[in-house]
């Protein structure tokens, strides 16, 4: 017959949170534990900056930045930028939460605007072709000052 165990005889190992030997997940790359989205926001020049750092994906983070940004705009803040400076993944839902909070604030006459992205997220939001929507800044200064032209 064949050397070693039947598939389906065995039962995998689980880690006990979704990993099984061999599986590598984006925190593996890293070297680290998954990461909890964190948020700091801030007041710059009249531009409310929101740091975000960890991972903007399906779940809690996307509920978070969804949130935020909705009592960000119920708080009268139009002017909003999110600093991607130490988010260090974003997976679809992420991505689709950017999408849905730009067109909040846009629906209520306010302007969201990225600052400091990754390499790999500014072409991960190339190649979804989401990023033409955003007006996106390498630093914060010129972020900032983008905003003082706009209404």
């Amino acid at each position: 017959m064949g050397i070693g165990p039947k598939l389906g005889t065995a039962p995998i190992p689980n880690f006990g949170d979704g990993r099984r030997p061999g599986a590598i997940l984006p925190a593996d790359l890293r070297g680290g534990p998954l990461e909890k989205l964190k948020t700091n926001t801030r007041q710059v020049e009249g531009v409310t900056i929101v740091d975000l750092s960890g991972r903007i994906t399906l779940g809690e983070a996307s509920v978070v930045v969804r949130d935020l940004i909705n009592d960000l705009m119920g708080k009268g803040n139009k002017k909003i930028l999110l600093n991607l400076v130490e988010v260090n993944y974003i997976d679809s839902s992420g991505i689709g939460v950017l999408v849905s909070s730009f067109s909040t604030v846009r629906s209520q006459g306010g302007e969201l605007k990225l600052v400091n992205l990754s390499k790999r997220i500014g072409d991960l939001l190339k190649i979804t072709k989401v990023y033409s929507l955003f007006d996106v800044k390498d630093n914060e200064a010129a972020a900032v000052a983008s905003f003082s032209h706009a209404a």
